[in-house]
């Protein structure tokens, strides 16, 4: 198989874009992408791409995702995370506001209206928000609606509390920790960050970035995220013509059409009992 997708545990240290290098000069290809970048200072699961199945990066991207993280309560800093300058002096943090942190961070989950951090990679006039903020630059980022569907309190110490964030993609760990520092009136930043699943991938059954690469089949993949369409010859000749077939299937936005050989031929809508190509795969890049 020489396309497909590596499910990666991130260290702390390295780039995401340092990754996705190491995995060009194993894979043998400058084809490499992934499913969403971590921070240097973060861990946890990243999803590459591996030559044609990159296309499926897309379908990826969009996914739920969950975080286990420790918030640092009593400094706020000019990055909501630990990396950044402190603003202002540490405030402390009492009994009193511990016990109201159940209290704010139910307040915090749900759908939300959340400004991500200046530090974030969202585009402003072209240019992601962090790059203008290094530069010098003062950015204002507007509010974005996102879905905290769990936010989980593990454990509360002194000026620590662990937690576990189920959300959905573009939801900023790191604004949640300052908006909840600011809830509280003391200040908080985001401490550790780990992901440790997107959408049905747990980073337990990761692989390393080390030969041979442990890839994961388009074929696999896809059908572990859609519905599957299983095809004959005839109409797997006819699908990668971009023809629409007449289908069995109840309407989906999203099909995985396998050949009868298990490999993946493409992507397709179901709409009132026929197909639409959505993307179909080169056969000789795909293995089942």
């Amino acid at each position: 198989m020489t396309a497909g997708l590596l499910l990666l545990d991130k260290p702390v240290g390295p780039t995401s874009h340092d990754l996705v290098q190491r995995a060009r000069r194993l894979a043998g290809t400058r084809r490499v992408g992934h499913a969403g970048t971590l921070d240097p200072a973060a861990s946890g699961l990243m999803i590459l791409g591996i030559d044609g199945a990159t296309r499926l990066l897309t379908y990826l991207v969009g996914l739920d995702k969950t975080y286990e993280a420790t918030i640092r309560l009593g400094s706020a800093t000019t990055t909501d995370d630990a990396e950044g300058t402190p603003l202002g002096d540490p405030a402390p943090v009492t009994a009193e506001v511990r016990a109201r942190i159940p209290e704010e961070v139910a307040a915090l989950t749900g759908q939300i209206d959340q400004i991500p951090s200046s530090v974030s990679a969202v585009h402003v006039d072209g240019r992601r928000a962090h790059e203008l903020v290094r530069a010098g630059e003062t950015v204002d980022l507007p509010s974005r609606r996102v879905t905290v569907r769990r936010f989980e309190v593990v454990e509360v110490r002194a000026r620590e509390l662990d937690v576990v964030v189920d959300c959905t993609s573009g939801t900023y760990i790191r604004a949640l920790a300052r908006d909840l520092g600011a809830a509280l009136a003391v200040g908080g930043h985001l401490a550790a960050l780990r992901r440790t699943r997107v959408g049905p991938f747990d980073v337990a059954d990761a692989a390393p970035l080390a030969p041979p690469l442990d890839l994961r089949s388009p074929a696999s993949i896809a059908a572990t995220l859609f519905p599957v369409l299983r095809l004959d010859e005839e109409a797997r000749i006819a699908l990668q013509q971009g023809k629409r077939l007449p289908v069995d299937l109840a309407d989906a936005p999203v099909v995985a059409a396998l050949a009868a050989d298990g490999t993946l031929v493409g992507l397709v809508e179901v709409a009132a009992g026929r197909t639409r190509v959505l993307m179909n795969l080169p056969t000789e890049q795909v293995g089942a």
